[in-house]
C-alpha cells in the first residue's frame, strides 16, 4: 500500500511540471528571430511534455496494480487463515504434541520406563 502511495505521490509531483516547463519557455522565442536551436527548442519541450505525462500515465498504472495486489493478497491471506480454523491440535498446549512431552523417548511408545 505504501508503494502504492508512493506512485501516486509521482502523479501528484509531475502534475504541475508540464505547467512549469511552459512558463519556462515563454518569452524564449521572442526576439529570437529565426534562430535554429530556439525553432528545436519547442520540439525538444514536445517531447518533454510527453515524457511527462508517459510516466504520469505509468505511475497511476503501477499505483492501481499495486493496490490490485494488495486486495488478492490480503484475500489470500484471510483465506490461509480460515483453513487452519478447523485444525486441532492434540496434547495440553502448545509444544506439548506428540513425543514433545516429559518421558517422551525411544522407549516411551513400547511402555519401557527410563
Amino acid at each position: 500500500m505504501r508503494a502504492a502511495g508512493g506512485a501516486e505521490g509521482l502523479v501528484a509531483h509531475l502534475g504541475p511540471v508540464k505547467a512549469e516547463l511552459g512558463r519556462a519557455h515563454q518569452g524564449l522565442t521572442a526576439g529570437g528571430g529565426e534562430l535554429s536551436a530556439l525553432a528545436e527548442l519547442g520540439t525538444v519541450r514536445d517531447s518533454w511534455e510527453r515524457r511527462i505525462e508517459t510516466a504520469r500515465d505509468e505511475c497511476r498504472s503501477l499505483a492501481g496494480k499495486l493496490r490490485a495486489v494488495t486486495a488478492t493478497q490480503s484475500e489470500v491471506n484471510e483465506a490461509v487463515k480460515g483453513s487452519f480454523d478447523g485444525v486441532r491440535v492434540a496434547g495440553p498446549g502448545p509444544g506439548s504434541g506428540p513425543g514433545l512431552g516429559p518421558g517422551a523417548g525411544a522407549g516411551a511408545a513400547s511402555g519401557e520406563k527410563s
